[in-house]
């Protein structure tokens, strides 16, 4: 089973749910503004991703750089990083696809495309 975190009003976002609609693709679809990941859950997708934290970012997003987060992530752990992260969904890095066995942040078609064969 495929879960998709997306914000609503996301070009991104709607593109890659676009993408999986088109290619026939099932999955559940979860709002992260309002039901944002919790702490535990964005350990593990960390954990499980293999990706850097850094990943998980969303640096376009308007309270990323309102609350010039690149100066504080630098001097924070990764735990209060998660922690932070945890506070607000819309500080997500978004669309976030989870599976049993994959975590995909971001719309990246090829990625996907890869992963979806």
């Amino acid at each position: 089973m495929i879960t998709v975190l997306c914000y609503k009003n996301c070009s991104t976002c709607k593109r890659a749910l676009k993408y999986l609609d088109d290619k026939n693709i099932d999955y559940t679809y979860r709002e992260i503004k309002e039901e944002k990941p919790s702490y535990d859950e964005l350990k593990s997708w960390y954990m499980r991703s293999g990706l850097e934290l850094k990943r998980f970012y969303n640096t376009s997003g308007a309270l990323y750089k309102e609350r010039h987060l690149k100066e504080k992530f630098k001097e924070m752990s990764e735990d209060e990083i998660l922690r932070y992260l945890a506070t607000d969904g819309m500080l997500v890095k978004r669309p976030i696809l989870i599976s049993d066995d994959k975590i995909l942040v971001g719309f990246k078609p090829h990625e996907w495309e890869e992963y979806l064969k």
